[in-house]
Parts: C-alpha cells; sequence; structure tokens
C-alpha cells in the first residue's frame, strides 16, 4: 500500500498569524514562529514531518498563504523497519 507524505510552504509575509491552519491541521504538525513578519505578526510554521498533505490547512486560510504538496510514495520505496535481533 502507498504511503502519502507531504509538505507545506507559507508566505511567512502575507500571513497574518490567525493560527486557523493550526486548529484545522488533523496531524498537529504545524505551529507558530516566535519570529515575526514585517507586519508584525507571528506566522504559521511547519514543525514536525508529519504533515500528510490533506490541504486542511490551505483550505482555511483566509488569506490563502499556504501551498501544500503531497507525495505517494510507492509501497516498495516506503522505510520499512529493521526486524529486532534476539540477543542471547
Amino acid at each position: 500500500m502507498a504511503k502519502i507524505s507531504g509538505t507545506v510552504e507559507f508566505r511567512s509575509e502575507e500571513c497574518k498569524g490567525c493560527e486557523l491552519c493550526i486548529e484545522a491541521c488533523p496531524q498537529d504538525c504545524l505551529s507558530m514562529s516566535i519570529d515575526l513578519n514585517r507586519k508584525g505578526y507571528h506566522y504559521a510554521i511547519l514543525a514536525s514531518d508529519t504533515c500528510t498533505g490533506c490541504v486542511n490547512c490551505a483550505l482555511v486560510c483566509p488569506d490563502a498563504v499556504i501551498t501544500v504538496y503531497r507525495v505517494i510514495l510507492p509501497a516498495d520505496k516506503q522505510i520499512k523497519p529493521v526486524s529486532s535481533i534476539p540477543v542471547t
């Protein structure tokens, strides 16, 4: 089965810091930056690599500053867990 991975890009200088994207993210991978943009707002950032590319964040953004990218990894390209070796 293919695995879906995603990432987002923010036009941080246009973000007004409303935090709607953070509330909409089912993966909890977004947060607010500690830095301010030129408008004086804390802007949204991708804080973890758990994004699935669901686009919820982009759909709720009132200023359309979010671009979502989605990559579908074929099953044979996914990282498989290493089996544990019993210690004797």
